[in-house]
This record gives C-alpha cells, structure tokens and sequence, in this order.
C-alpha cells in the first residue's frame, strides 16, 4: 500500500508542470546575470584605470594634461 501510495506521488510530480515556468525565468535571469557580469569583467580593467587617472587628476590637477 505504501509502495503504491509513493509510485502514484511520483508519477504525478513527473506529470506537474506547475512549477515549469518559475524555473525558465530562474533560468533566464541567471543567463543576464552572466552576461551583466561577463561584461564587467571585460571592461573592469579599463574603468580601473580611468577612475584611477580621475583620482590622480583630482589630487593634483597639475600633473594632468
């Protein structure tokens, strides 16, 4: 009976598409979240560097041309 109850919960939860569309969009927001960060690493070194020229050019606007 308990073997009967388990394989009937199983194969309804096989059958359940309830739950289908909240997993695309988890899926979907972790595919943005890559390609947000993908492009941040790309141009981090640059926006590194400009900022770190800015702060230069702040402390000491002489020494910028």
């Amino acid at each position: 009976m308990k073997m009967q109850r388990s394989l009937q919960f199983f194969s309804a939860f096989w059958r359940d598409t309830e739950g289908v569309t909240a997993i695309e969009y988890a899926l979907l927001a972790a595919l943005i979240a890559m390609a947000i960060l993908g492009g941040v690493m790309a141009v981090g070194d640059s926006v590194l560097t400009m900022w770190n020229r800015v702060a230069t050019c702040v402390a000491s606007p002489t020494s910028c041309t």
